[in-house]
């Protein structure tokens, strides 16, 4: 192998066994009078196939071979290539952008010795050119997947607008009488482009890392979101007419009654992207110009279980796992609805399963399957609620149980009579911080004397965006910036916006939190009936580390910026 990219290529063939030393004379004889590349010349002739010739070529220079077939000719979606390579110059040159790390650009290339055309893709690119060697064929299909999607769906939402006179006169009698026929709905719904455009919706939708897709009707139009790092981005949406279509589209999909439109429903869809398994939650509401639809997207490739990596520090993951590895007790996650609760509570049951362990949950909905651990899912419409399947829960012989949320008195005792006679119970609570989740429990009617000695830790957390590290700018904070926020970094960051991160200078999240371990002044505070106040003044006097403190040390260390901190945690203490 080492002497390998010595060899010259037809001597290399002959040592691979590819063609004899008759087969090469001949391609030669031909190469002298037609001119052309030899190995082109032995394809031309049928003595040897590209996909064998390309792997040879590429030891004979010393350059990695990169095919479909093994999954390496994929570009990195979220970096922007498309805009560093256009379409058209990739096609024509056969070339296709992988990566980019850096001043770094990795090309597939199926002539890596055209020097001319690595010096055009130095220009264009701005980068120095990392060559990986894959064949035209190849190229060529994973060029057209790549580039093909997002012009795609651009050119499937145009397409909607295009109407012939007969759609037309059709549309214009449908809009008098917008209740369709059953079987003209079920007909309209599968008709190709319907199929098609909420094909391509669901897929650039997971693409972009969007965790949610919003399609609303109004009077004259179509709105279509994409929910991205939290916040919702305007997409083109397709033409109204195909409104009825689109819903009746995704609710055949998801198993729901196309002929209902008066009530609310939900369903659930499951689809595969290559080998990855993505559910989707459907859920339909009523609206005065017809039907909304968000679809839930739980990709399960991009969900972190990983305490360590969800954002907590290093004290505050210590106060963490003193709390859930305690043998009974309660533990509570806080928050508004999209903060990472439900996230970090199967984050908590992948770190703490074992063998040894009977785990039951009772979710709504379950939102991941979690190999080994026991979930159930409410059925209110048949009596399967929070505090029925946790009767029964006690039946069954468990050690930890999980509680979606507590909603009500009742669930709530059960929870803490668990939790008093051995058992571990984690659930979650809508309170803006840690110490409120003290009186909120008092309010709904827990004794102080039951929740003193059941409760083991309170996390309430947030969502910050974190700043896209290819385009982050640094600069130096003000001196009101500084007093205000006691900043105490020289340089901070803010957003500025490239190809990578859809010019929104930010790219993914991370949590930031305060735990609250309740130890005994806290308990004796809660013995008292003592207000939130007193609880949280106590309980930064012991420790706690407070979400607007915690989403500062993030700005500090470069993670978020100090407007993105300042937005999430202003007014949640």
């Amino acid at each position: 192998m080492s002497d390998a990219k010595y060899l010259r290529l037809g001597e290399l063939l002959i040592k691979e066994g590819l063609i004899s030393a008759s087969q090469l004379e001949k391609a030669i004889s031909l190469q002298r009078q037609e001119g052309g590349r030899l190995g082109e010349i032995l394809v031309k002739l049928g003595i040897v196939k590209e996909d064998q010739l390309v792997p040879a070529l590429g030891k004979q220079l010393g350059v990695p071979f990169f095919s479909l077939g093994t999954g390496m000719l994929k570009p990195m979606v979220e970096q922007g290539l498309d805009h560093l390579i256009p379409q058209e110059f990739a096609l024509k040159n056969s070339v296709l952008p992988l990566s980019r790390t850096l001043n770094s650009l990795t090309v597939a290339m199926s002539d890596p010795l055209d020097l001319i055309l690595i010096d055009n893709l130095r220009k264009l690119t701005g980068c120095e050119i990392n060559r990986v060697i894959a064949t035209k064929t190849d190229i060529s299909k994973a060029t057209e997947e790549f580039y093909g999607k997002s012009a795609m769906l651009r050119d499937a939402v145009e397409a909607s607008y295009e109407l012939t006179a007969t759609e037309r006169a059709s549309l214009s009698e449908e809009s008098i009488d917008q209740e369709l026929s059953l079987d003209k709905l079920i007909a309209r719904a599968e008709e190709a482009p319907v199929v098609k455009l909420v094909d391509l919706v669901i897929r650039q939708a997971i693409e972009e890392r969007a965790s949610d897709i919003h399609i609303e009707p109004f009077k004259d139009k179509i709105s279509l979101r994409y929910r991205i790092d939290g916040k919702l981005y305007e997409i083109p949406p397709p033409a109204k007419h195909l409104h009825l279509p689109i819903i009746s589209r995704i609710k055949i999909l998801a198993k729901l009654d196309i002929a209902e439109k008066r009530l609310p429903q939900d369903g659930a869809i499951l689809v595969k992207i290559g080998e990855r398994p993505i559910d989707i939650r459907v859920s339909s509401i009523p609206t005065i110009y017809g039907e909304k639809i968000v679809l839930r997207i739980l990709d399960r490739s991009q969900v972190v279980l990983d305490l360590k990596q969800l954002g907590f520090d290093a004290k505050q993951l210590e106060q963490l796992r003193r709390g859930i590895n305690a043998p009974y007790g309660l533990v509570f996650l806080t928050g508004p609805t999209g903060s990472g609760k439900t996230t970090t509570l199967y984050a908590i049951l992948s770190e703490i399963k074992d063998s040894t362990k009977n785990i039951v949950t009772i979710e709504d909905p379950v939102e991941y399957k979690l190999e080994g651990i026991n979930q159930v899912q409410v059925k209110p419409e048949i009596g399967l609620t929070f505090a029925s399947a946790l009767r029964s829960f006690l039946r069954q012989d468990p050690d930890v149980m999980l509680v979606g949320e507590v909603r009500d008195l009742e669930t709530a005792q059960i929870c803490i009579r668990s939790a008093l006679t051995g058992h571990l119970v984690l659930s979650t609570l809508h309170t803006n911080d840690a110490p409120s989740a003290v009186n909120r429990l008092m309010d709904i009617g827990i004794e102080p004397f039951m929740l003193a000695p059941s409760l083991l830790v309170v996390v309430a957390q947030r969502l910050l965006r974190k700043l896209c590290p290819n385009c982050k700018e640094a600069y130096e904070p003000t001196s009101e910036q500084r007093n205000s926020s006691k900043l105490t970094a020289e340089l901070i960051y803010r957003p500025k916006g490239c190809d990578k991160c859809n010019h929104s200078g930010y790219k993914g999240r991370v949590c930031v939190s305060e735990v609250m371990m309740v130890n005994s002044q806290i308990q004796e505070l809660i013995n008292q009936r003592a207000p939130f106040q007193k609880v949280r003044e106590v309980a930064k006097q012991t420790g706690m580390q407070s979400l607007s403190e915690s989403a500062l040390k993030k700005v500090e260390i470069g993670i978020t910026s100090l407007e993105e901190a300042l937005s999430v945690t202003l007014g949640a203490e």
